[in-house]
């Protein structure tokens, strides 16, 4: 069975083929056209992206095609991104999928976009093992689930203000070093000393397993802006300032990253875990993975998070969760809406049988 998926939640239009059958998925072509319209503005504009998706999506899909060496009447299904994201944006990916499913007469399902995130390791050969621990973090996300199994999910944390992704592109914003953030903060921290300048650890030693970003931001702000953060302002080109936004990006990385660390270690022993999974754009993070990595070694549990290509938003994702839903005879009809919310999305309404 060859399932279309089609992702357009945020900024990046994607579509892809994925293959099911008796063996494990098989990802067959893989496309992402990224909007380079909104680097100007430092992010996201919606509107913008709505309207770029508009533009690139049909192409998007006929390279997914081509990519596969496949046509249109040799798509058996179709599943695309329902929620969350922004509004206009999976407006676009949702009326096209109606409409394809229409005029090919074929089946086609919503997904749910986090949910895909946590699954997108199993298009690369991991294996879970339940319960599990997974985490989603991303520009616009901040959670930690208990997988009970598949497409049994129950949320214990998340984040009480700002999404870590939106963190890193902030403080990136602040240095002066461009959109999206968190690759070139992470790149700079290789070469910073994260203790010249500490910032503070949200919800660290909370007791919970909630997370909260929007005290980092203010105190990186302050640093920046303050009598230590003088130099970028009177010498900006200077190899004293370009080592000093290295040390404020390792400073800002680790006070990011080990409180999320820390959280789904405690996560992991608290509820048993048998495996853990991160996903999301942040899931490319050096630091994260590295502390990814180390949990599972410790807990004696694998530990996975899927390729970078992978961590970004992408349609792969999309057609291995929607061929799930397919194989088990779920369809959605004409009357499906995109949900901009996760808590209106039904994912998390979803728990394992007691």
């Amino acid at each position: 069975m060859f399932v279309l998926g089609i992702e357009t939640s945020c900024d990046d239009t994607a579509a892809a083929v994925v293959e099911h059958g008796p063996r494990p998925p098989r990802l067959v072509s893989s496309i992402v056209a990224v909007q380079d319209v909104h680097r100007e503005f430092g992010g996201v504009v919606p509107e913008l992206a709505s309207r770029a998706h508009l533009e690139l999506l049909p192409g998007a899909v006929e390279r997914a095609l081509a990519e596969a060496e496949l046509d249109f009447d040799d798509i058996d299904g179709i599943a695309v991104t329902r929620a969350p994201g922004l509004l206009g944006a999976l407006l676009v990916g949702v009326s096209y999928a109606k409409a394809l499913a229409v005029a090919l007469e074929k089946p086609f399902v919503g997904v749910n976009h986090i949910e895909a995130h946590l699954l997108a390791p199993l298009l690369e050969g991991a294996v879970f093992e339940f319960p599990a621990v997974g985490a989603v973090v991303s520009g616009g996300h901040s959670e930690i689930f208990l997988v009970h199994a598949l497409g049994a999910y129950t949320l214990i944390g998340t984040t009480r203000d700002d999404a870590i992704g939106e963190a890193f592109d902030k403080a990136a914003k602040l240095l002066g070093l461009g959109f999206p953030g968190g690759p070139v903060v992470d790149r700079l921290a290789a070469v910073g000393d994260a203790g010249r300048h500490p910032l503070p650890r949200g919800m660290s030693g909370s007791g919970d397993l909630d997370l909260s970003y929007s005290g980092l931001k203010a105190a990186t702000r302050r640093l920046i802006e303050g009598p230590a953060g003088a130099l970028l302002r009177a010498a900006p080109e200077s190899d004293e300032a370009a080592q000093l936004r290295a040390d404020i990006c390792a400073s800002f990385q680790v006070a990011a990253v080990d409180p999320l660390l820390s959280k789904l270690e405690t996560a992991a022993r608290r509820h048993g875990a048998r495996s853990l999974v991160v996903g999301g754009g942040v899931a490319c993070n050096s630091r994260l993975r590295e502390g990814l990595a180390g949990i599972g070694t410790r807990l004696g549990i694998p530990a996975f998070r899927p390729s970078p290509a992978l961590c970004a938003d992408n349609a792969a994702m999309i057609a291995l969760v929607g061929g799930f839903r397919l194989a088990r005879g779920e369809r959605d009809g004409l009357d499906l809406e995109p949900v901009p919310s996760l808590d209106e999305s039904g994912m998390l309404s979803v728990k394992a049988p007691a």
